[in-house]
This record gives C-alpha cells, structure tokens and sequence, in this order.
C-alpha cells in the first residue's frame, strides 16, 4: 500500500521544459553505475538521451519506465520494471519493498553483496578522476566483521526512522518522494547502537549524530590513527567534531599537554564533547566561521570529517593556511571528496592514500578517509 505522508508537503514542481515522458517505457542496454544508486542508459542514436536508471545493473538488458522528464531536458530518470537478460551479479531482493514503486531506503538489493562494493569502487574512482583528476585504485572492503546478517547486508542500521501511518503502523518514503509504502520490518534496521568504542563509552544525545553502523566508529578510528600516525606533542585540530570521537583518540596518542582542538557546530554536541575528551579545547561554531576568526596558528594534524556536502573552498583554505604536515579527510560523498581534494591540490597537497568501506550496504552510500600530505 502506497499513501502521502500526513503533513507534509509534495516537492514544488519545476516548470516543463516539453512534453512529459513520465511512464514511457524503452529497452536498452545498462551502461555503467553511476554516482547516487543509478546506471546510465542510452537511448537513440546519433545523439543518444542519458537515463539515469534505477534497479538495474551494467550489461543488463532491461524494460525501463520513465520516472522523470520531458522532451526538453537533458537526462531522464527512469526504473528498471523488467529484466530480458540478467546480470550473474543479480540476486533476488530480500526486501519485499524493494524495487521499482517500494522503498527508496536501498538501492542494491538486487545485487550480490561483493558486487555492490565493486560498483561502489568504481564511482569512487570515476568522480576522483572526473572531478579531482586523481586515476587512484579503489576497494571498498567489508566490515562487517564475520557477523552473517552484516556480512548480507542486513541489520546494519542502529538508527532508523519511519513515517508513522497511525494505529500502530509505520511506513518508509518511495525514492524522490513524498509517497509512503507502509513496511512491516525494515531488514537493513538492526539493534541501538551502544556508542562504544575500544572501550571507552561515548555521551551522545538520543538524537544526535553517531555512525549508524555498528563497526563504523572503531573501523574509521583505526584508519585515521594509522594515517596520521599521531605522535607526542603534535598539535591537533578535529573539525565537525560532532561528540569528539577522533578527538579523544587524537588526545590518547599526542599526550595530555599537547593541544587538542575540536570545533563544532552543534551546541548540545559540544556539551557532550566536553565530557568526552577530557582536556581538549572545544569551540562551539560554524568551522568556516571559526577558522577565519581563531585559531590562528600551525596545527601538525587535522582530522576533517564534514557533513555531505563536504568542507568547501572556505575551510580548505583555512586549514592550509595552519600547514599540517598531514589532514585525514573522512567522506560519506564521493564527489564532495574529489572537488575538495582538487582544493587542496591547489595549495600544495596531494593525496598520499586513500581507504573506502562499506559502512551502508544495500545503499549507493559508501565512506572514504582520504589522507592528504605537503608535497607533489
């Protein structure tokens, strides 16, 4: 069953640019993935239209239906409603949801667990090359530790939240959508996470930020603290701290007299960073605003760790102006990653290596930590 949310309003439409193709069906050849859960498909020749397409995979030949455009614009989206000839690499979806007209939680259920990473290691490569220049080897690897439900990709999700449909019932939003399809269990949701990490407990608010895979934490603490390879007295700065994960660690290795800074945004996370990182330095603010206003002093090392959108030409700057000898650069997007590593090839770093990990199966999502170095 599919219904409109309760109170929320319908996305504004954009003005046509020609008649809608929205439910024309085509047959076509899948091409290769692209960045945010699609393949592209080309239709028509010499000049063939780009359809971002949806439940399909590479060399597939599909039925697909238009799910937006018009004769005037420059792509289409569309979902694959019918497979003629499969992909070895496509397995039947665990999710009964899943799928063209089901939730939009997941992108890959109709892929073998292996082959999501692969097709998560080829848009990292190409949005590295494409945006940054960069012809870098990629593996995502698998974290989930030997445990059978995340090794399938199941029951990773500590936090999860749904619409709620009344009377007891709850539902997820459909792709690009408004729409509801009511679910009777999520199978990416798993158990609360306990915000533990390598031992140490973490004060976190009940709605505040914290990985939501159970091995992410101490996965992403172990790849920084190997990059930077953190050493006594190297003064450190971690930017959007968030409850000061890396900060704590970052203080364990540099020692307690040595300068540890964390600066973020969220006020309630700083109370709770306080806590957490005994004797660091924790600034509440917006990092742009903070680094163009204080702070006005070398760092050795940087732990950068933004939200989606990524740092940006304002904060890259700032944190080269401190000359690091090293940043570790913690991605959810691919091609926020890219743009701002050009950025900062600008100003003399360069990437020095580079890990990526499967932190949210069955999703187009994937984690990089990047570690950027002075020098060519």
């Amino acid at each position: 069953m599919t219904r409109r949310a309760p109170g929320r309003r319908p996305t504004r439409a954009r003005t046509a640019k020609g008649a809608s193709r929205v439910g024309e069906r085509f047959e076509g050849v899948v091409g290769p993935v692209a960045h945010g859960g699609y393949c592209v498909v080309r239709l028509g020749e010499p000049e063939a239209r780009v359809v971002f397409t949806r439940h399909c995979l590479p060399g597939e030949r599909v039925v697909l239906e238009i799910t937006e455009g018009t004769d005037g614009d420059r792509f289409w989206r569309a979902d694959a409603v019918e497979i003629l000839e499969a992909s070895p690499d496509r397995v039947e979806a665990p999710c009964p949801v899943a799928g063209p007209g089901g939730c939009g939680g997941c992108d890959f259920q109709h892929v073998t667990a292996s082959a999501q990473r692969e097709l998560k290691a080829a848009v990292v490569r190409e949005q590295l090359q494409r945006l940054a220049k960069l012809d870098v080897p990629v593996v995502v690897e698998d974290v989930s530790g030997g445990d059978p439900a995340l090794a399938a990709g199941l029951r990773w999700r500590t936090r999860q939240r749904y619409v709620d449909l009344g009377e007891g019932r709850r539902g997820m939003r459909l792709h690009r959508s408004h729409d509801v399809v009511e679910i009777a269990d999520c199978l990416i949701a798993g158990p609360p996470s306990d915000h533990t990490v390598d031992g140490i407990a973490f004060d976190v608010a009940a709605d505040g930020f914290w990985q939501v895979h159970p091995n992410a934490a101490s996965t992403l603490v172990s790849c920084v603290l190997d990059m930077l390879d953190p050493q006594p007295g190297e003064r450190s700065l971690d930017l959007y701290a968030g409850v000061g994960l890396f900060a704590r660690f970052l203080r364990e290795r540099v020692g307690p007299d040595t300068r540890v800074v964390a600066v973020e945004a969220d006020r309630e996370a700083c109370v709770r960073a306080r806590r957490n990182v005994p004797r660091a330095e924790v600034v509440n603010g917006a990092v742009h605003a903070v680094l163009a206003s204080a702070l006005d002093e070398p760092f050795d090392l940087v732990v950068l760790d933004p939200p989606r959108e990524g740092a940006k030409r304002a904060v890259v700057e700032q944190i080269v102006d401190r000359r690091p000898r090293a940043v570790a650069y913690v991605a959810c997007d691919p091609a926020a990653l890219a743009r701002d590593l050009a950025l900062f090839a600008e100003h003399g770093y360069r990437l020095e290596r580079l890990r990526a990990f499967d932190l949210f199966p069955m999703t187009h999502h994937v984690e990089c930590v990047a570690l950027v170095v002075q020098g060519e």
